[in-house]
């Protein structure tokens, strides 16, 4: 079957192409601090906002419930995350980084960003500025838009 939309057509696969290279990148950055890209997401975002649930934690991470309770497990394990009940809502689990979580947190943390530099260093101030928004129009339209629909 021939397509009627070339691949030099395909934005989504330029899309996607760069997103696959910058978890790569993330991933070869953060395994000296023995973290995965999802484990680092959950511990940025548990630096930011203690206490969170495993529930709003996976909403802000862009996982499901299900990954994120693995993934906390595992930093639970390696004593990274603590993770206690709610004052008042005892079958909610508050989750914090401990000590150790922050400064592996601080790390990866370190790490990761100096791939951001990488990147954005690629790029003018006015090219960054076009990307992002150029990348934001992307996501609220595919965001807005459902197959079958338009």
């Amino acid at each position: 079957m021939k397509s009627s939309l070339p691949a030099a057509e395909r934005i989504g696969s330029f899309v996607k192409r760069a997103e696959q290279a910058l978890g790569a990148a993330k991933h070869a950055a953060l395994k000296p601090a023995g973290v995965t890209v999802p484990q680092y997401a959950a511990l940025l975002v548990l630096g930011e906002h203690p206490g969170i649930s495993a529930a709003a934690l996976a909403r802000l991470c862009g996982v499901t419930p299900p990954t994120m309770n693995t993934v906390l497990k595992n930093l639970q394990e390696r004593g990274l995350v603590e993770r206690t009940p709610h004052a008042w809502h005892r079958n909610v689990l508050e989750t914090r980084l401990t000590e150790r979580g922050e400064a592996v947190a601080a790390d990866a943390d370190a790490r990761a960003v100096r791939v951001e530099r990488a990147l954005a260093a690629e790029f003018t101030p006015a090219e960054r500025e076009a990307l992002t928004g150029l990348l934001e129009r992307c996501a609220t339209l595919l965001e807005a838009i459902r197959p079958g629909e338009g």
